[in-house]
């Protein structure tokens, strides 16, 4: 998909809006604006990039997204209804995200069975034995994994549990961030792999936070490049490609990832 087809797409069939968004940390009298007036939309089946160095920003805009970071102004909107604060649990039906690091976000003391059972569970899924087993074997590990823990699993592993506990709702949108950047390079184009065709399969939407610029251009129809809480510029991945940046910032930041790999394989 060319990226002005992406552009009609988007304006016709958009999922989800972020729309002026900040968000402001206060610990006593001191207050940090992480997020400043962020603002884009993501259409129906799109895979959505967010880029920045570290402290831009970029992940507290997911974490602001599935209600783990106070919005302090505009909104978001799914389906065109703004969400509410809290988030309920008809919310994370629909919206799942995966967090960074693989081990941190899975209790080392519940087996694999139990961290795919509690999604089942809260949200009254009949089935559940059934729906363990084909997860697992959904992101390629299979049922021989299922009553295993956290700390007996590879790195590359863990990160397929979490991709499976994201799944196992059957969500619309998942929230990847810098779902590899904690992986080896040779595990991270497995991990993408996967979540390229689960996307084609499922026709899911993602919205990816990654400092890496090769990933991004892998798995992204278009991107927002952000610095210092705010965002800089809207890119086309074949913009990315083309290395037609319009803003000093975005062009000073291509350069210093000049060597990247465009595509990432298995």
């Amino acid at each position: 998909m060319t990226g002005a087809e992406m552009s009609d797409k988007t304006m016709t069939d958009t999922v989800l809006s972020v729309e002026n968004l900040e968000v402001t940390f206060r610990a006593g009298l001191e207050e940090v604006r992480a997020v400043r007036g962020v603002s884009f939309t993501v259409a129906r089946g799109e895979s959505y990039g967010i880029v920045g160095e570290s402290g831009s920003g970029k992940s507290t805009v997911l974490r602001a997204i599935c209600g783990l970071a106070p919005t302090s102004g505009g909104r978001i909107v799914l389906d065109g209804a703004p969400i509410r604060t809290p988030r309920d649990a008809a919310f994370y039906r629909r919206v799942q995200m995966v967090f960074q690091d693989p081990y941190a976000s899975l209790h080392p003391r519940h087996t694999i069975d139990s961290v795919l059972s509690e999604p089942l569970a809260i949200q009254g899924f009949d089935r559940r034995e059934e729906r363990i087993e084909q997860a697992l074997e959904d992101v390629g590990l299979g049922k021989g994994f299922r009553f295993r823990y956290p700390h007996q699993l590879s790195g590359g592993q863990r990160q397929r549990v979490a991709v499976a506990r994201a799944l196992i709702l059957e969500p619309e949108i998942i929230l990847l961030d810098e779902p590899t950047s904690a992986l080896d390079a040779s595990i991270q184009a497995e991990v993408l792999n996967l979540l390229d065709r689960l996307r084609a399969e499922r026709g899911l939407t993602y919205i990816l936070v990654s400092h890496d610029l090769a990933v991004v251009s892998h798995m992204c129809e278009r991107l927002l490049v952000m610095q210092h809480g705010q965002a800089v510029e809207e890119l086309t991945r074949e913009a990315l490609r083309a290395r037609q940046a319009q803003t000093d910032y975005t062009k000073t930041l291509l350069k210093a990832s000049e060597g990247y790999s465009a595509e990432v394989t298995a």
